[in-house]
């Protein structure tokens, strides 16, 4: 009769799904251009802004002699307040991942945290381990004590062999770390793609603006054109210099998020070598 081996039996994991809503990401873009709107129309358009006001109103109020700096971006166009909502949006997605990626981060440094877990570990203290995972909390510590929880359970574990165990512990640590990068990595394309769009709506806005001077140009002829011109040309040039500001924020904070991000993924990656070569160590 052929000899059977016994194979790993398939236990419940510990990792449970994260609930998390990401309504911020429908609401954002549809508040940020809205706010953009209402400053560029009441706040930069206010008729106290400019000599002489158009009375009348309405969506795009056609403002004449601006008092201000802020209030000649008004005449920059249709485009400004659509710039504007870019920039809102920006800061609210910055706002969102620091919070979330200084959540994730955990109470103290990653680096002694795990290296605390190593000490606990060689002295075969899980219990103290598992304490100090609910301490540092954040991203690293709910990584490592999803895989501590595989590992205690695989110390009692009398089937398996030394191997099947650290590869339990092992799909433990990489269903956890699964569930916790995405978190990460969550409304960092808004940035990316902000970053991109931003510049091209400075230049497209640019654009309209010199059409419009020019025509005026064409039209009127002399040298009151010509003073016509510099101006559109100025105000035109106010789409620009919104939109590579905007674009080079999103730059900015997107790479410092990302290099956050990639600091905790080494710290998971640690954690899990940790683990699996502790248990390969003490429990042969």
């Amino acid at each position: 009769m052929a000899e059977t081996k016994p194979t790993a039996a398939k236990s419940a994991s510990s990792v449970q799904p994260k609930k998390s809503s990401n309504i911020i990401s429908w609401i954002a873009p549809f508040a940020g251009i809205l706010l953009g709107y209402i400053i560029w129309r009441f706040v930069l358009g206010a008729d106290s802004n400019f000599t002489n006001p158009d009375a009348t109103g309405g969506f795009w109020p056609n403002h004449k002699g601006p008092k201000t700096g802020l209030s000649k971006m008004y005449e920059g166009g249709i485009v400004v307040p659509v710039l504007i909502g870019n920039f809102i949006i920006v800061v609210i997605f910055v706002i969102e991942r620091l919070l979330t990626i200084m959540k994730a981060a955990g109470t103290g440094s990653n680096t002694e945290f795990v290296r605390t877990v190593q000490f606990h570990l060689a002295n075969k203290e899980v219990d103290k381990a598992l304490a100090a995972c609910d301490k540092q909390k954040g991203s690293v510590g709910n990584v490592m004590k999803a895989g501590l929880k595989k590992y205690k359970e695989m110390i009692t574990n009398t089937e398996l062999e030394t191997e099947q165990k650290v590869l339990n512990i092992q799909k433990e640590i990489e269903e956890a770390t699964a569930l916790e990068l995405p978190m990460l990595e969550k409304n960092l394309v808004f940035l990316s793609t902000i970053a991109s769009v931003a510049t091209l709506l400075g230049l497209f806005g640019t654009v309209l603006g010199m059409i419009k001077s020019f025509s005026a140009l064409g039209d009127e002829g002399g040298g009151d054109a010509a003073r016509e011109l510099s101006k559109g040309i100025s105000e035109a040039l106010f789409n620009t210099a919104l939109g590579i500001g905007t674009s080079a924020v999103a730059i900015i904070m997107y790479n410092v998020f990302t290099t956050r991000i990639d600091g905790i993924t080494y710290g998971i990656d640690e954690s899990g070598f940790t683990l699996t070569q502790s248990f390969a160590a003490n429990y042969k």
